[in-house]
């Protein structure tokens, strides 16, 4: 029996074998299939790009682009190339780490619909051709030299100089603003002379701003021989451009000239010093090796009412009101320390908001608490212009209309912190209408103006290019820190009538929309050169109007 019963043990183990087997496999299957569906459901679970609140646009543009050193993560293509050097605008060939700015700004920036003329390129890349050939320490800059003052005795010569130079020297008492429009004014003016650039190197911008082309500084070198006279030129110093009109000592046709002007168009310049705008007298000038400008005003619209330069400008500019937003945007880069100040600010507080809203707030008398009067006109501005949304203080939660709310980032810039803290306040403490959500930040407040620190200009600078990346902008009347942020950004503001409240009445409206982003020249000539009297400059060309924000000033806009 013992026999007969084996093979039956034999048979029922492997039975049970089998069976065991199969029960295995079974569950290894379950368990495989029940870890792939919790899979599949925790990735349905993750946020959506598509879905709830849209990520901002920049950052949106950022992740997937360049990591977090600035090197290149994402997939290369012609177009990211352009995109990367502003439509071409930007030269190829700089160490991007010196200037991570420089390449990068576009990164943060919504793409614009104002592409420049290839003839600015074109002219872009022979100007620095240019400033390489006859740039500081050059064998041409050095012969150019020759040419300048010895001692006390003016040198005059009659052969046409190799290389012509604008040195822009600025005014001790102007803000940032107001010298960076003047540079990019006389940045124009040289393109359209042929002559080089240099800054007066006293203004100590060097820690602000990245050298703008290629294998050259713009620099003046500080062994130049009329360093220790540049803050004597004025409209009575005897090389005055004015002073030489006065006297009738400009003559085109003289086999002689001068080796150097000083041409003076600061905002107290007088009548002879602006008969630099007449056509006839830039024949003269135009000889001269050595022009020593000094402004603190954006006077481009100046020089588009030369009718000398129009064909050019036409060719430079098909649109007109473009002319500071790609030369700044060509001239202008922040430096490493003031770009990282832009984008650690810009990706803790603004990235992440649906839209992005700046005011800047400029009170002239001094003040340091904030105006009631201010603070209803900005609030009547942002309102009423759909900027930002009323609050309901009657509930404590209005729920939002999508199911989810949007969220607002608004920077506001001024020397004060006490307008911030209002809205700041107002919106936390009571419910916006539409259910969005508004987040109020400002950098800095620095209470009193403080050109002659670096740490003050660096701030200073860094919040002009914040307000450049919003969506929307209110700035304060007759600001040049205004002015710089609307035409970096390609922007038009909303501007407040004035800020002071002094001459706007309770039936006025509280912010007028500018015509364009392009600044205002603030105190042009009313010298008509051919008719030989006052006119009204406003009404010359179609192109240039009186500004929004002071009638007497003038403003490149749309014909």
């Amino acid at each position: 029996m013992f026999t007969d019963q084996k093979p039956v043990r034999e048979l029922r183990f492997s039975a049970t074998t089998s069976w065991l087997s199969t029960l295995t496999s079974t569950k290894l299957f379950a368990v495989f299939l029940i870890a792939l569906l919790l899979l599949v459901a925790l990735i349905l679970a993750l946020p959506q790009a598509s879905s709830g609140r849209n990520v901002g646009f920049a950052e949106a543009r950022f992740l997937g682009k360049v990591s977090h050193n600035g090197t290149s993560v994402g997939k290369s293509s012609e177009d990211d190339y352009k995109d990367k050097l502003l439509g071409g605008l930007l030269a190829p060939g700089f160490d991007e780490d010196s200037c991570l700015s420089r390449y990068q700004a576009n990164l943060y920036r919504k793409a614009l619909p104002y592409k420049p003329s290839s003839y600015l390129l074109s002219r872009l890349r022979n100007y620095e051709d240019l400033h390489r050939r006859c740039g500081p320490y050059s064998e041409s800059y050095k012969g150019a030299l020759n040419e300048l003052m010895v001692g006390d005795k003016n040198i005059t010569v009659s052969r046409e100089a190799d290389c012509k130079y604008v040195v822009y020297i600025f005014n001790s008492k102007s803000g940032l603003g107001n010298r960076i429009l003047a540079a990019t004014s006389t940045f124009l003016y040289a393109i359209l002379t042929n002559r080089v650039l240099l800054i007066d190197p006293r203004m100590d911008i060097s820690d602000l701003f990245c050298e703008p082309f290629p294998e050259s500084s713009w620099f003046l070198p500080e062994n130049f021989p009329l360093m220790d006279k540049l803050d004597l030129f004025n409209q009575t110093y005897p090389n005055s451009f004015g002073k030489m009109m006065k006297n009738n000592m400009l003559n085109s046709s003289a086999e002689s000239r001068p080796s150097y002007l000083d041409v003076y168009l600061d905002h107290d310049y007088g009548l002879y010093d602006k008969l630099f705008f007449c056509d006839e007298n830039q024949p003269f000038v135009n000889k001269v090796p050595w022009l020593i400008l000094k402004s603190s005003q954006y006077f481009v619209p100046g020089i588009f009412l030369m009718p000398c330069f129009e064909q050019e400008l036409s060719r430079l500019f098909p649109q007109k009101t473009t002319v500071f937003h790609h030369l700044g945007r060509y001239l202008i880069h922040p430096t490493n320390q003031v770009w990282g100040l832009i984008t650690r600010y810009y990706q803790a507080y603004l990235a992440n908001a649906d839209e992005r809203i700046g005011i800047q707030i400029r009170v002239f008398d001094g003040s340091l608490s904030p105006s009631q009067y201010i603070t209803e006109q900005v609030l009547s501005c942002a309102m009423t212009q759909k900027l930002l949304p009323q609050v309901n203080e009657q509930k404590f939660v209005v729920p939002p209309p999508s199911g989810k709310p949007k969220l607002k980032a608004v920077l506001v810039t001024s020397l004060i912190s006490g307008y911030s803290e209002v809205l700041r306040n107002m919106y936390w403490q009571n419910p916006a209408v539409t259910g969005d959500l508004v987040g109020v930040f400002q950098p800095s407040h620095e209470e009193l103006q403080q050109t002659e620190k670096q740490s003050h200009n660096r701030k200073a600078w860094a919040e002009i290019y914040l307000l450049s990346l919003t969506d929307g902008l209110i700035t304060t009347a007759m600001s040049t820190f205004g002015y710089v942020a609307q035409g970096l950004g390609g922007l038009k503001p909303w501007i407040l009538y004035r800020p002071d409240g002094k001459n706007l009445t309770d039936q006025g409206p509280p912010c007028v929309k500018l015509m364009s982003s392009e600044p205002c020249f603030h105190s042009p000539t009313y010298y008509d050169c051919k008719a030989k009297r006052g006119v009204d400059i406003g009404n010359v060309v179609p192109y240039v109007r009186h500004c929004e924000d002071l009638r007497v000033g003038i403003k490149i806009v749309d014909s």
